[in-house]
């Protein structure tokens, strides 16, 4: 399983990085959207989440479960995937307001005259 989700991480980065290298707009969010889901997969597979544990839920005499899932490495993907999405938005309007503006997509012809 292991193996499995580090070729899809490198899949993930591999992929993010060329879309981020093209010259379209697009294509530029399209790369962040996948490197932000192999960030997320990333810290997923380093938290140790791929093995199942108990959930951290004390039972009634007071006693923990020997073997628990780590509660922080969820909260922190959460967490991840809740910024990611804010900046997929706030990109994504910017992108939509630079095409009004511009009337294209490609980066090189947004750039002003220097």
């Amino acid at each position: 399983m292991i193996l499995i989700l580090a070729i899809t991480i490198g899949c993930l980065f591999a992929g993010g990085f060329y879309l981020l290298l093209r010259r379209s707009l697009v294509k530029l969010i399209l790369g962040l959207i996948l490197l932000s889901h192999g960030v997320n997969l990333l810290i997923f597979t380093m938290g140790d989440g791929v093995r199942r544990g108990a959930p951290p839920i004390v039972d009634k005499n007071g006693v923990a479960p020997f073997n628990v899932a780590d509660p922080v490495v969820q909260a922190l993907i959460l967490t991840a995937i809740v910024i990611s999405f804010g900046l997929t938005a706030f990109i994504l309007t910017l992108a939509y307001r630079a095409n009004q503006v511009t009337g294209s997509d490609d980066l090189d012809t947004m750039q002003g005259e220097g």
